[in-house]
């Protein structure tokens, strides 16, 4: 009879020191240490899932590929994808029929946002009693969250208020919120990169957060200033390949940390008029940065199994946000805001302006697909144990309509999904479907999720 001795090292090692407990990327001190006469076992990588939704509808004319099967070209917005082509589902049909107004009137950027993980009608109201439907996410976090430190981590890039009139009559909540603990209850979504970055790396502990937080502003110290002592004990421990591992996983942290103080340091600076209010620690004037940090804290978090679910709204729906430092093939820059653009009424110039601001959206998500696959982890890289849904509760944003949604689907799903492929579902097919199939993987198989009306069949391997 076969049996395996325990790892040398356990998978939830910390790095400790004041404030601070750094978890471990994926080692292979980590495995079961093998003795003569044993049969080597490669223990299962965890599978993570993350959602990432932008508003406003696509340019759907140069979103979606003409061909359906593994034989397709990435459109022109869909470009910067090419080096990860066979790692990607296109899925197109899919609909989100709890983000029409089946009788509600307008308001369709809040129903988009809030039902995109839901799949519920949310209760068109600005007071109090708002009403939505438990998120998908947060369906998984309440079943398999308690695997990892956190359950779910919710970001962001623009903050959102949870009172007030926002679009039309519903409650500001809904156009900020795409994750919902329960029908009245959504999630806030923390948008400063900082913030997150002590939450990921802190202890339990506030006052000794704090305190760290101090020496390290004070003394301009790193993060791993505080953990070098139980860093260098382990890394005496470790293999050559396993030494490699991390010092290139803190050296990735450290790279988030520095970024992140710089960004600091640029909001610190006095401003350039008297009279104008000093800016939060966000990156200033630098949106890209911005939306890189967050995805890179994502895969961080990802690689030291932090938390196995995130959600990440680049923008709020109907955000009217300008990208001025984007340029279009006719070297006009895109100063107008976006939700305006997304109002084109076939005017070509207002066509070409949306499909650039798509367009630097997918190259920042083609970012944090490069930093996953970057990413050893046993036999394959931490872009082949993802699941990552990326789209809108929209598809043209002049139109409004919520069928034919622009999705991606990135991530090998530890090897369950065929990919490389487009995929074209029959008319009316829920978006819910595609949960179900994703649920099943995460451990947490429903027979029902929102809308859903069965499984999207052709997704296996």
């Amino acid at each position: 009879m076969y049996h395996l001795n325990e790892a040398m090292i356990s998978r939830r090692t910390v790095l400790k020191g004041l404030g601070t407990a750094i978890a471990l990327p994926w080692l292979e001190a980590m495995q079961p240490i093998m003795t003569l006469g044993q049969t080597a076992r490669q223990p299962a990588a965890p599978l993570r899932m993350a959602f990432v939704y932008l508003p406003n509808g696509m340019h759907m004319q140069d979103w979606t590929p003409e061909r359906v099967g593994a034989d397709f070209v990435l459109p022109w917005i869909l470009e910067p994808l090419q080096p990860f082509k066979r790692d990607l589902l296109v899925l197109s049909g899919l609909t989100l029929d709890k983000a029409r107004p089946n009788g509600d009137g307008n308001g369709d950027h809040a129903r988009a946002m809030s039902a995109f993980l839901t799949g519920r009608q949310p209760r068109k109201t600005h007071g109090a009693d708002i009403r939505a439907g438990i998120s998908v996410d947060q369906f998984a976090a309440e079943r398999v969250g308690q695997a990892t430190r956190f359950p779910s981590l919710e970001l962001g890039c623009e903050r959102g208020a949870q009172a007030g009139n926002c679009d039309s009559g519903y409650s500001c909540a809904y156009s900020s919120s795409i994750s919902w603990r329960s029908e009245n209850m959504p999630n806030g979504k923390e948008v400063d990169p900082r913030q997150v970055f002590d939450r990921l790396f802190g202890n339990d502990s506030r006052p000794e957060q704090a305190a760290a937080r101090a020496r390290r502003d004070m003394y301009n110290q790193s993060i791993l200033d505080f953990v070098r002592e139980d860093a260098n004990d382990l890394s005496r421990r470790l293999g050559m390949t396993d030494r490699r591992k991390l010092d290139e996983y803190l050296t990735s942290v450290r790279e988030i940390e520095r970024r992140i103080e710089h960004a600091r340091r640029m909001a610190n600076q006095p401003p350039p008029q008297p009279n104008m209010p000093r800016p939060s620690g966000i990156p200033q004037n630098d949106f890209q940065e911005h939306v890189r940090l967050m995805y890179d804290l994502m895969a961080v978090a990802f690689q030291g199994d932090l938390t196995r679910i995130v959600t990440f709204a680049v923008a709020n729906d109907g955000s009217n946000r300008p990208y001025p430092f984007l340029t279009t093939s006719r070297n006009e820059r895109v100063s107008e805001g976006h939700h305006d653009l997304s109002h084109h009424q076939n005017d070509p110039r207002k066509h070409e302006k949306l499909r650039t601001i798509n367009r630097f959206h997918i190259e920042q998500f083609a970012y944090f697909l490069g930093r996953l696959r970057a990413v050893q982890e046993g036999a394959g890289t931490l872009l082949d144990h993802v699941m990552i849904v990326y789209g809108s509760g929209i598809a043209d944003g002049n139109r409004h309509n919520h069928e034919d949604l622009p999705i991606l689907l990135a991530g090998r799903g530890n090897g369950t999904l065929r990919t490389g492929r487009h995929l074209r579902f029959a008319r009316e097919t829920p978006l819910m479907n595609l949960y179900l199939n994703m649920l099943d993987r995460m451990g947490c198989p429903t027979d029902s999720f929102g809308d859903s009306t069965g499984r999207l069949h052709g997704l296996d391997r």
